[in-house]
């Protein structure tokens, strides 16, 4: 909910705090004293557009701050994280919007910069501003659905219809692309099939091309390779020519001898030792001989190795920096000869898939059409009723379920009962808010059919309706009581109340019998130059609440005004309309 709203330079507000109660908080003041400012603050702060007219003359820019409680795990915490803020330590998040007198906009949230249409989405489930403007989210046909659906308790259907429709849509671009590009398919498919070919032809084998280095070396260098081996071997073991030089295993083996001839203790452990180094050397004299038996100098050999590295040379040329790269192509080659696949058999399997999806895209569509006509009709009913509370007696309003049509060959048709309809992300359903004035009036659409006042009443009849299923904190209303008094606008007084129960309401009214049912009343004071200072947005309690009451019954702050007022809040004391929250 909203803790508090810090507003600066905005129209007649020079400087002003207002802290709502969790409960039902009005505004009242003169008429032109500023309370109206309220709710533009708030509907800049929710992304509303900034009108430079609205700053202050001789200020530079118009400036409101919002402080909202907001769960750690909620989505106005996971905006804030998006941005890289954070909540304060209270869980509460603070957002800054600003209109420069130039006409630039900027705004902030938890500590950071961040785009307007981030208010937005911060905002969205934590404030409706129902005001007097076009910008009434009522009058958007999306906000219509929305209000059905909350109403029909659709969230999950809806969820899963959105989830089926990606994976037809995916299906049906995957289809429309491949068909589209027959021919480039393929001349890719017919390169990489040669492509596969020759490397097949030529058979790979991971390591290859490093060991073929080795080896080509090691036939090339034979003769010096040849010569060092057995200088070693001889050098260890002797040489078949010269019997008669020492050799290293035949000196050791004799000091081996020696030393064991002493019949000394440590000089005997010693001929021990040099008994492994001579059987160590004997181990590299047998590696030795085994070396030069190995080492082949045929030419013919040479020359076939040196064939094969040039075949390896050619694909790694052309696929990949090494053998082991080019066998890792060919597995991605082997993967998009699959995706390439345009041959009719792929193509009426992808197309059975496409229709099945479009089929099971087309049932939950009509399961949740059947559903919303349900609902649109109890939902009708109830307003309607409601509104015969709120000085709107002989109006009718409706909500009306009408299918998209579509063409056979659209991107999003679906056919539904033989006929082809537009299955957008909501559903196959055009959903709209109408309203008969009075009997023998045309049927309108509420943005058409229904005055600015009117309009508000609609939209409280529908919070009251809807108010255990709307997930908004707080509820803002602009003067939904205008053109109404009397009974009418206490019941609009009590059904503000009864929102309260469940949500924070903040409302902006000129009638006493709408005031007096609030928790907290607010009025604002301009100075005599016409100004709302710091200290002119007060909040009334005691006798100051029933002289404000008494001025708004009658402009008089008389004994009989009093008398009225007392009257007034003492009636809505002894009615329990809801269950106070707490301040």
């Amino acid at each position: 909910m909203l803790h508090e709203l810090r507003i600066s330079g905005l129209g007649v507000i020079d400087e002003a705090v207002l802290e709502p109660h969790p409960g039902f908080t009005v505004v009242t003041g003169e008429t032109g004293a500023g309370k109206t400012m309220i709710v533009t603050a708030l509907g800049l702060i929710t992304g509303g557009r900034g009108d430079v007219a609205r700053v202050r003359a001789g200020c530079d820019r118009a400036v409101v701050e919002a402080r909202f409680a907001a769960a750690p795990e909620g989505p106005a915490a996971g905006v804030v994280a998006s941005l890289g803020g954070r909540l304060d330590e209270d869980n509460t998040v603070i957002a800054v919007r600003s209109v420069g007198a130039d006409g630039r906009s900027r705004a902030h949230v938890g500590g950071r910069s961040a785009p307007l249409a981030i208010l937005t989405e911060l905002t969205d489930p934590l404030v409706a501003v129902h005001g007097q403007s076009e910008a009434l989210t009522l009058l958007r046909p999306a906000q219509q659905r929305a209000v059905l659906d909350r109403f029909a308790d659709l969230e999950d259907q809806l969820s899963a219809y959105r989830t089926l429709r990606v994976r037809w849509q995916s299906a049906l671009a995957a289809l429309t692309d491949r068909r589209a590009r027959v021919r480039e398919n393929a001349r890719r498919e017919q390169m990489l099939r040669l492509a596969l070919g020759e490397i097949a032809a030529i058979a790979p084998v991971p390591g290859e091309d490093a060991d073929l280095v080795a080896e080509v070396r090691r036939r090339e260098n034979s003769d010096a390779l040849r010569v060092g081996a057995r200088g070693a071997l001889a050098a260890l073991s002797g040489a078949e020519t010269l019997s008669d030089v020492p050799t290293a295993v035949g000196l050791i083996e004799s000091a081996r001898r020696d030393l064991q001839l002493t019949g000394d203790p440590r000089l005997t452990e010693l001929s021990g030792e040099l008994h492994q180094v001579s059987v160590l050397l004997a181990d590299v004299a047998a590696e030795l001989s085994g070396f030069l038996g190995d080492l082949d100098d045929d030419p013919a050999r040479l020359e076939e190795l040196l064939a094969r590295q040039a075949a390896l040379r050619t694909l790694t040329r052309r696929y990949g920096p090494d053998v082991d790269a080019v066998l890792a192509w060919v597995l991605d080659a082997e993967r998009e000869l699959e995706s390439l696949d345009s041959s009719e058999h792929r193509l009426a399997e992808l197309q059975a898939q496409v229709d099945d999806l479009a089929a099971a895209v087309g049932v939950a569509a009509q399961h949740m059409s059947a559903r919303r006509k349900s609902a649109a009709d109890r939902l009708g009913r109830l307003v309607t009723a409601e509104l015969e509370q709120l000085a709107m007696g002989r109006a009718v309003v409706r909500v009306a379920v009408n299918p998209r049509p579509a063409a056979v060959g659209d991107a999003d048709a679906v056919e539904v009962d033989g006929c082809w309809l537009a299955a957008g992300t909501d559903g196959v359903d055009q959903v709209e808010i109408v309203m008969t004035a009075h009997p023998g009036a045309p049927e309108l659409p509420i943005a058409k059919g229904a005055s600015g006042g009117e309009l508000s009443r609609v939209m409280l009849a529908l919070e009251v309706v809807l108010t255990d299923a709307d997930p908004v904190a707080t509820l803002v209303f602009d003067e939904v009581d205008a053109g109404v008094g009397g009974r009418a606008a206490t019941e609009i007084g009590r059904r503000l109340a009864a929102l309260a129960g469940n949500h924070q309401v903040i409302v902006v009214t000129h009638l006493a019998q709408v005031a007096a049912h609030a928790d907290r009343q607010v009025v604002v004071d301009a100075t005599a130059g016409g100004v709302v200072g710091a200290s002119d947005l007060r909040v009334v309690v005691g006798a100051e609440r029933e002289a404000e009451l008494a001025r708004m019954l009658g402009g008089t702050d008389g004994i009989s005004a009093r008398a009225h007022a007392r009257d007034l809040l003492g009636a809505v004391a002894g009615t329990p309309t809801r269950r106070r929250r707490a301040g």
